[in-house]
């Protein structure tokens, strides 16, 4: 085990560390969140599944139910009255910068967990760690950033930490997402494939290719597009830690 402070003797270590420690943070998101929770195309066995949500408790604070209901209303009006968080109603920049606030507005909402939030994950350590406690988790982030890093460099780690997912998320996927890009698909709402090499957010770049088939845990459509999550669940199923219930042909 490192000693206090250990990662912080040359600058290029909390860079990697935070690189890293955000791809497990967007891969998160998307393998457990979104593609199992919230769209049902792939579940994971627990010995996959609680190490994502554990890891999501720590960086991110996410609550399961929560986020689902925000990202399937979104799916329910997108870019229309209605959606969480469109860039075409409420503006490109506000959503990049202000998104995360889009997203605690939706899901006070009265009805909105009830409606939205059906079916997901309920079970001991859920109820009594992760949703009762979302704020231990990023607090215990904390306590580890201070301890790798030290006094100084640990709090710096741990801020970054907690902007990712509101600037890359909330910011990049619901914004640009919805803004610029291409599209292989001709969807009802403006989604877009910010990439065709999607490694960075997990997969989530291909954004246009999911809203077209939401269900799919296979978010690749063309044969020149890479989808780093499908690769990762491809693994796991390999490792007979993933089952997936529907991917594109």
């Amino acid at each position: 085990m490192p000693g206090f402070a250990a990662l912080a003797s040359h600058w290029w270590k909390p860079v990697l560390f935070i690189i890293l420690a955000g791809h497990v943070t967007n891969v998160c998101v998307t393998l457990f969140l979104h593609r199992s929770q919230t769209h049902r195309g792939v579940t994971f066995s627990k010995v996959a599944e609680v190490p994502m949500r554990i890891w999501l408790w720590l960086s991110t604070s996410i609550v399961t139910k929560e986020w689902v209901a925000c990202h399937r209303k979104h799916h329910a009006f997108a870019d229309r009255e209605g959606d969480p968080h469109s860039p075409l109603l409420e503006g490109l920049r506000n959503i990049i910068i202000k998104g995360a606030f889009y997203y605690r507005k939706a899901i006070k909402q009265p009805g909105m967990l009830e409606k939205y939030g059906k079916g997901t994950t309920n079970d001991w350590l859920e109820q009594h760690v992760l949703a009762r406690l979302p704020w231990l988790g990023i607090v215990l982030m904390l306590g580890i950033d201070i301890y790798l890093f030290g006094f100084f460099i640990g709090p710096l780690v741990w801020g970054v930490q907690m902007l990712w997912i509101p600037f890359w998320a909330a910011g990049i996927i619901n914004g640009v997402g919805h803004a610029l890009g291409y599209r292989n698909f001709n969807v009802k709402d403006e989604s877009r494939n910010i990439s065709p090499i999607a490694i960075w957010l997990g997969g989530e770049e291909l954004h246009n290719n999911h809203h077209a088939d939401p269900h799919s845990a296979k978010f690749k459509a063309r044969w020149y597009e890479f989808d780093v999550g499908w690769a990762y669940i491809r693994v796991l199923q390999w490792l007979r830690l993933a089952k997936v219930m529907y991917a594109r042909a």
